[in-house]
């Protein structure tokens, strides 16, 4: 599927320097921020809040162009066949750089690592730990304590085999040494819906995803599997808690096409960062359960490297493969 939405952002190269962002001089035209995910998800939304709040940093109309399919590589391919004059970048998840070059069976249409170059991190979405209000279970310890009373009697949704959620709850059971009854979906909204409906006991997974219904009363929030809680339930505990050492982050980045200039990697590494500081952008990332996570493209390559090795363990001592 391909749309394209335009964002009002076009500025002169003297109100980008007025915002405190750098100049424009490397870019030269419109830009296309590439997003692989449908309309009305989280990456989506954030496309679209870097549009917006991007384009005058950088002095250009921003353009979100959303081309969806195949876990999101239709749009990392896009990139990575287009020019590297820092006029088309990417917003891409996790998975595409730490869990599909490591999933076994799972063929892709580029090499992420020579293909693409990284620009910068953006957000993080806070992972969280939720059961159906059909579970009496309203703990941690309590989870942990049935699980090995009753091995595989316990299970968890994700929204299909390799998905972030699958990982989170593989992670979880290696980490707790418990057995927990896997149920794939094809998606996350169905599996939601189907944990609501009693069907399946619990999900690890993107808390914006939870939020309409624990507001509901349908879902109950357990604990965070992200470092930190949320702001919006600052009083919930960590799985780190009581398993040391659990951590899941799943976070989107920026990336351009391979022989980006190094300047110009740089320049929107600058842009993007000062785009995402401004006030109105913290308070949006706060209401739909995103945190910064901007820093020096050099840091970026690192956490890709890291959750890579930490996912192809996970991947390996759950024996997944790719659908």
């Amino acid at each position: 599927m391909l749309r394209r939405t335009m964002i009002a952002g076009a500025a002169s190269a003297a109100a980008a320097m007025s915002l405190g962002g750098p100049t424009s001089a490397q870019i030269k035209g419109d830009v296309r921020i590439f997003c692989g995910f449908p309309p009305g998800g989280t990456a989506d939304l954030l496309c679209r809040l870097l549009a917006d709040s991007t384009g005058p940093v950088v002095g250009q109309k921003m353009i979100v162009e959303t081309k969806t399919g195949a876990s999101g590589f239709i749009a990392n391919e896009a990139v990575a066949k287009s020019a590297p004059d820092g006029q088309n970048i990417l917003l891409a998840a996790m998975a595409a750089f730490c869990v599909a070059p490591v999933m076994p069976g799972q063929k892709l249409p580029i090499d992420v690592d020579k293909d693409l170059v990284p620009i910068c991190n953006i957000a993080g979405v806070y992972n969280m730990l939720v059961v159906g209000k059909h579970v009496t279970l309203r703990s941690v310890p309590e989870i942990i304590e049935f699980a090995k009373k009753n091995p595989g009697k316990l299970s968890y949704a994700s929204a299909g085999n390799g998905t972030s959620q699958h990982l989170a709850g593989e992670l979880f059971k290696k980490m707790a040494g418990i057995d927990l009854l896997h149920i794939p979906y094809r998606g996350g909204a169905p599996a939601i819906q189907d944990m609501v409906a009693g069907n399946v006991d619990m999900m690890l997974g993107n808390m914006p995803e939870f939020l309409g219904q624990i507001g509901g009363k349908n879902l109950i929030p357990i604990a965070f599997g992200s470092p930190k809680p949320s702001p919006l339930f600052a009083d919930l505990p960590t799985i780190s808690k009581w398993v040391p050492g659990f951590e899941v982050v799943n976070w989107f980045a920026v990336f351009g096409p391979a022989g980006m200039p190094k300047d110009i990697v740089e320049h929107w590494n600058k842009s993007l960062t000062t785009a995402v500081a401004k006030p109105d952008m913290q308070k949006r990332f706060l209401e739909n359960g995103m945190e910064t996570l901007t820093g020096p493209t050099a840091q970026l390559a690192e956490v890709i490297a890291k959750d890579r090795a930490k996912w192809a363990e996970v991947i390996k001592a759950a024996g997944m493969r790719a659908d």
